[in-house]
């Protein structure tokens, strides 16, 4: 079994990277979201309940209690934490000495003290941001106590210290991985939503009733097609999802079904005993995580996945010289070229399952006269419910067996260690991160359960006494993503305008949402324009369910700066910037991909209903959906004394970097820690040249296998065997 210590420091890092993106992107949109001429000021969504301080901070976990004490206000004060979360994840980042322990609970703690201030205006991702909190929790427990080892100095022949509990946190990630793309494949069927299902008119009953509309005798065959909807209608594309949306309509079948696959009969192997098919596993999540970025922006999140994948590898794996030095190896004994033989059958069988499975659920056919693969859902939402009942129990029991397997490995390593005071140290850190292990895996089983309503109530009550203890923590989640896919008409698009004699309207057109016909779709990732997603929403239904949008017409009404950034960020691009407009009202249009012939568009559009009426400044309308939403300003916000030193710097750092658009700032801060890993990879240790001694000693063993070897409870065949021949 490998070690997994390269993995962790993978992932580390990249936890550290998603961290840096989330916060810098955060903090280019304070004024205008939470600021005092914001769309939703952060001091209404954060006031005392005249509660005691302690219960005020468990129950609202958060470090803007605090500004006060500072001399700031609650925006200001979330400015503050964004700038320190973003530099202490660029430490993190870029120095192995701040992938602590501490660091990491810095960065949670402060991200999550920026996750309580969401308030009404949901700015925040239910999925994206209580995922990278889960994930930023599971850091904590993953960061070594102490100062990283350097394996570069420790001494010939002998590996680098393994402490016996490091396994435990890290599989968490992998049950958190496999939690997300199970839930993912399997909400897209249980939502009953026929894009997912692919109603066509013909053959075998879906059993769907009322749902659909649908008298339960009609017959129905169904065949996969959410992804010629999916590329126009998601929130933010990328140009190369135009290009996707072309596609021939049976290959956009076929990438359902792949998806499907990968979300659904992979993730199991995540917890398979072969390598192998964990790498393989590993290999399908990459490729579907790669193509989501390269046609949707999709800010971290994706990023943040293919970080928790990091917990299928091993040091093995990623250690190039470990892979070169297996291949130099002699034959070994007869009972481990049995073992392997027996274990390539087993990867022939799951291998030849999954293509059973897949050709017999979706009855793929080749027709080669037309040259194409044609798929179709041969089974009922009856079945699938069916089957989902009888898998989610034992899936549960498969986490809780890989888990007692990673605690018996831990234990074996415990007995390895030497020494009475190690061996004590090392038994109160096995004993503290086996039981967080234990209790934050029988916590994350209830919102599991969510999407089999049978199998969550035969969890154990103590389970869910637990989870309500600590679910404002947001340390387990429950997950779904592409639900419903939504847009099958026509992608619905919320278009402002603005007026100053309510006759001659002109389009305020958005940097990231589509609008104008003719621009291309943008590329942001990593960043997340959170207004921009929320007018996505917003045009899913009427106006009164995203009560926020009252809020942002009276803004623009009012020609305040900050919200008008987020709209437009060079604001000579804005069309009212030199006065405000008049009158500002909503149209709700549908939008789709233009056709391949139409030369200079990209877009075609059809208008369909007023969203939002025309009103102005003190129209009863606006006053009355603010005072119904708790909305309106009734008093101007406290000044506080722009003395303060705190408050100058903060301003003049955001004076200097309000120029930047947020995609290019948070490129810029890649590209620096890009140029920064290449001069310590030519300045570090490793450049120098070797003096004379040392090119004459034998090259040490790696040590990232040598560290798995001491991890592993079972005795190394292959190292015994290879001893007479170093006597030699």
């Amino acid at each position: 079994m490998a070690g997994s210590r390269l993995p962790r420091q993978l992932f580390l890092q990249g936890v550290a990277a998603v961290f840096m993106f989330a916060f810098a992107s955060l903090y280019t949109q304070i004024p205008g979201l939470y600021g005092p001429e914001g769309i939703l000021p952060a001091r209404r969504t954060l006031r005392p309940q005249g509660k005691s301080r302690w219960q005020q901070l468990w129950e609202t976990p958060t470090l803007l209690w605090e500004a006060p004490l500072l001399g700031l206000d609650t925006a200001q004060g979330l400015e503050l934490l964004s700038l320190l979360g973003t530099l202490l994840a660029l430490g993190a980042l870029l120095t192995r000495q701040l992938r602590h322990l501490l660091v990491y609970l810095l960065l949670w703690a402060t991200y999550l003290s920026v996750y309580q201030a969401k308030g009404l205006c949901a700015i925040f991702s239910p999925h994206r941001d209580s995922l990278l909190l889960e994930t930023g929790f599971l850091a904590v427990l993953v960061a070594p106590l102490g100062l990283p080892p350097n394996h570069k100095q420790a001494p010939q022949g002998r590996p680098g210290r393994v402490s016996p509990h490091e396994g435990l946190p890290f599989w968490l990630v992998r049950w958190l991985l496999f939690r997300l793309m199970f839930a993912s494949g399997v909400v897209k069927l249980t939502s009953r939503c026929p894009a997912w299902w692919g109603l066509t008119g013909e053959g075998p009953c879906l059993d769907m009733g009322p749902c659909w509309g649908l008298c339960p005798s009609l017959t129905a065959r169904l065949s996969p097609a959410a992804l010629t909807y999916h590329y126009e209608t998601q929130c933010l594309p990328t140009p190369a999802a135009w290009f996707a949306h072309h596609l021939p309509v049976w290959l956009h079948k076929l990438s359902v079904v792949a998806t499907f696959l990968i979300e659904i009969a992979v993730p199991p192997l995540f917890f398979a005993p072969v390598r192998r098919l964990r790498l393989a596993a590993f290999y399908s999540q990459v490729l579907l995580q790669v193509l989501i970025i390269i046609t949707g922006n999709y800010n971290f999140f994706n990023l943040l996945t293919l970080v928790l994948t990091t917990a299928l590898l091993d040091d093995t794996h990623l250690a190039a010289k470990s892979s070169t030095s297996r291949r130099k190896r002699t034959p070994s004994s007869w009972p481990k070229a049995l073992l392997a033989v027996l274990t390539l059958l087993l990867e022939l069988a799951v291998y030849g399952l999954l293509t059973y499975g897949v050709v017999h659920c979706f009855g793929l056919e080749v027709d080669w006269e037309q040259h194409v693969v044609r798929s179709r859902t041969n089974f009922t939402f009856h079945q699938f419910s069916q089957w989902l009942k009888t898998v989610t129990l034992p899936t549960m029991w498969l986490g809780a067996a890989s888990l007692a397997w990673e605690l018996l490995t831990a234990l074996w390593r415990w007995v390895q260690v030497r020494g009475l005071l190690q061996k004590l140290c090392a038994a109160v850190q096995l004993s503290i991160f086996g039981t967080a292990t234990v209790a934050l895996f029988m916590i994350s089983l209830v919102p599991y359960s969510y999407m089999e309503p049978s199998s969550h109530g035969h969890l154990w009550t103590g389970a869910h006494r637990l989870f309500g203890t600590v679910e404002h923590l947001q340390l387990a989640n429950s997950y779904g993503l592409f639900r419903r896919m939504t847009g099958l008409g026509g992608r619905p698009e919320v278009v402002l305008e603005g007026s100053y004699d309510g006759l001659q309207w002109t389009e305020i057109e958005f940097m990231y949402k589509p609008g104008n016909l003719s621009r291309p779709p943008p590329i942001v990732v990593p960043h997340q324009p959170r207004l921009d997603w929320q007018m996505w929403f917003a045009a899913l239904g009427p106006h009164t369910h995203s009560p926020w949008f009252s809020s942002l017409v009276l803004r623009l009404l009012q020609g305040k700066e900050p919200v008008i950034r987020l709209i437009q960020n060079h604001t000579p691009g804005y069309p009212f910037h030199k006065q405000p407009p008049t009158y500002v009202r909503a149209q709700r249009y549908k939008y789709w991909f233009s056709h391949p012939w139409e030369q200079g568009q990209w877009w075609r559009r059809q208008w369909v209903e007023e969203f939002f009426p025309s009103v102005s400044l003190g129209d009863p309308t606006l006053d009355m959906l603010l005072r119904q939403f708790g909305l309106q300003d009734r008093s101007p916000p406290r000044a506080r004394g722009s003395s303060n030193t705190l408050t100058q710097v903060l301003h003049w750092v955001r004076k200097q970097l309000s120029p930047l658009e947020a995609p290019a700032l948070l490129w810029g801060l890649l590209g620096a820690v890009g140029a920064i890993k290449v001069m310590q990879a030519l300045l570090g240790p490793q450049a120098l040249p070797r003096t004379k001694e040392e090119k004459h000693k034998p090259a040490p063993q790696e040590d990232s296998v040598a560290a798995s070897k001491q991890a592993s409870p079972a005795p190394n065949i292959s190292s015994s065997s290879q001893t007479p021949r170093r006597k030699k």
